[in-house]
This record gives structure tokens, C-alpha cells and sequence, in this order.
């Protein structure tokens, strides 16, 4: 297989859809060039050639008259026009080779969709000039495009092979950044899918107010949030750090509120003298926010809770 993409400065969009295409095919030729004659016998062209066929392996913007938009109105640029076509493939190979999980087709189907959501149609967004990808300069797009050489780097080289070598160069390790990016976006989906199961199974402790998880690494927030409303704490135990913690839970994805705070008392205090607060003797550390806390024994991280629980009901009593 032939891919080609446009020479010269390139996107976060024209990046993303090379890495989706060179995941699914790993012995594809790559060639970045204007050359029609080389664009014209590509089997796929990305962001050149002016036109989109799917079918014929063209996936570009550019042409006068596109209008390729989401049914959401967001509209396309190669990023997500190679996503939309290629995504459900590119996220069950990725799940399988990298989680060990096969997904469904309509799962790998939904997946895809999820992604195009929180990360494709920005690339896309930034591309067209519609929105930011994020605000300030460490958006995506935006550390795709540092990647790019600058004017420091063209008058060292040039401005012939040497500087196009040099860009082709770095063309390639910003694949692998978003390669990497991709692996890590399909298996945490992954991994909170398999979750759901054994966090809705876990055992409540405290008259279903505090839930005890046995590894600290399972995601838990959405599926307490939605499914657990009695649930004000959460315990769990960091197969990594070999201790065992205490969060509270956000009221939502976007806030940094809790359904209840750990005490204002332990807030930024550590060791031994959060020990001497809580009569903890394993007691570890509470961020200085009261969102976590940390003993070294179950026992301990009990007791901290049944702390906390109480400070709950007595601030709810005086209310």
C-alpha cells in the first residue's frame, strides 16, 4: 500500500490519520509530497489531492464546495474523515494487541465514536480554523505543530533536502506520540468497561455509605456517581504503593466538589501528625484539597473513615 500525505509544514490532522492508516497497515509506504503524479497512484491520499472518495482511498478537505460535517455540525478534516472510515478497525486491533480484549463490533463501533468526541474533532476544529483544540499552547494541535521545524531550525539547514529530511524526520516521532496516544485512549475505554462490573459488585461498608474496592486502580468515579447515591467515600488499597486510600466523590465530571469532604482538621498534615489528629497510628497523608487520605492498614483507613462519616453527621445536624 501507497499512503501520501502533502509535503512540507504538517497538522495534528494529516498526522492522525497517517498513524490510524500505518497501525492498520505497518508495511504501507509513507511518501509526504505535492507530486500529482505520485497523489494519483497512492492507494490512499491524506489531506491532498482535493477530493474525498472513501472508496478510492481519498480523504481530502480542502476542494471547493466540501461540506463533510458531523451529524453534530463539527466539520471534518482528514483527521476525522480517516477516523470515521478507518476507527472501528483501528480501536479493536489496538484493544486486542494492547488490553488482551476483543471487542464487539458495535462496541469497537461505539469506542470510535467516544474518541471522535473527546479528541478527533478538535484535531479537526483546530485544522479548519472553526475552535481551539484547548485553551493555551499545549493543546494537541498545538504540540503537533511545535514538532514542525521553526525558523531557527530553516536557516540552520536551509531551506533544501537537508530542512525537508529534518521535517520528514520529525513527522515520524510526532506518529508515535499519537500512536502512543491512541494505544492509551483504547485501553483506559477498555479498562473502565471491564471495571463496571467489579466496582457495581464491591463491597459497601458503613451502611452502604463507603465503598471498599481491593485495587486502588479500578476507575471508579462515573459508576459511583450515576449508580451510587448513598456512596460518600470510597476506600481502596494501592497494589503500587502498598497502602491503602480514602477519596471522596465529585458530584460531577466537571467539578472539583465533593458529595463530602474529608476534615478540615487533617487537611495537608502527614505521618505523625496526622496520627495524632485521626489516633491513627499508620496514618499516612490527606491532600491539603481533603479529596484524599491515606493510612497503611485496613484498619487504620476504616477508622479515618468512620471519622469523617461522623463529621458529616455532625456538620448535617447543625445545619
Amino acid at each position: 500500500m501507497l499512503i501520501v500525505t502533502h509535503s512540507g509544514k504538517f497538522h495534528a490532522d494529516d498526522a492522525w490519520a497517517v498513524a490510524v492508516l500505518l497501525l492498520l497497515y505497518p508495511d504501507a509506504e509513507l511518501v509526504r509530497t505535492r507530486d500529482p503524479a505520485i497523489i494519483a497512484r497512492a492507494d490512499v491520499a491524506i489531506d491532498v489531492g482535493g477530493e474525498w472518495n472513501p472508496a478510492a482511498g481519498r480523504f481530502d478537505h480542502h476542494q471547493k464546495g466540501f461540506d463533510g460535517a458531523r451529524m453534530s455540525g463539527v466539520p471534518y478534516a482528514s483527521a476525522g474523515l480517516v477516523w470515521r472510515e478507518y476507527g472501528a478497525r483501528c480501536v479493536a486491533l489496538l484493544a486486542e494487541r494492547h488490553a488482551g480484549y476483543r471487542l464487539s463490533e458495535e462496541g469497537a463501533q461505539q469506542m470510535a465514536y467516544a474518541i471522535d468526541a473527546d479528541v478527533v474533532q478538535y484535531l479537526d476544529l483546530s485544522d479548519v480554523g472553526a475552535a481551539r483544540n484547548a485553551p493555551g499552547s499545549y493543546g494537541l494541535s498545538a504540540i503537533v505543530s511545535g514538532f514542525n521545524p521553526n525558523w531557527l531550525d530553516e536557516q540552520r539547514l536551509g531551506y533544501g533536502p537537508a530542512a525537508e529530511a529534518y521535517r520528514d524526520e520529525q513527522f515520524r516521532r510526532v506518529l508515535g506520540l499519537l500512536t502512543d496516544l491512541m494505544i492509551n485512549a483504547v485501553k483506559y475505554r477498555v479498562g473502565a468497561q471491564l471495571a463496571v462490573e467489579q466496582v457495581r459488585h464491591a463491597e459497601v461498608l458503613e451502611g452502604g455509605r463507603v465503598l471498599y474496592l481491593k485495587n486502588a486502580a479500578l476507575p471508579w468515579t462515573a459508576i459511583v456517581r450515576k449508580e451510587m447515591p448513598k456512596v460518600l467515600f470510597v476506600v481502596s488499597y494501592s497494589l503500587a504503593e502498598q497502602r491503602h486510600m480514602i477519596h471522596t466523590v465529585p458530584v460531577s465530571a466537571e467539578s472539583f466538589d465533593a458529595r463530602a469532604d474529608l476534615p478540615a482538621a487533617w487537611a495537608g498534615l502527614r505521618d505523625a501528625d496526622l496520627a495524632a489528629v485521626t489516633g491513627v497510628a499508620d496514618a499516612g497523608f490527606c491532600h491539603n484539597g481533603r479529596f484524599i487520605a491515606a493510612a497503611k492498614s485496613f484498619e487504620g483507613i476504616l477508622e479515618m473513615a468512620r471519622q469523617a462519616l461522623r463529621e458529616v453527621d455532625a456538620q448535617a445536624s447543625t445545619a
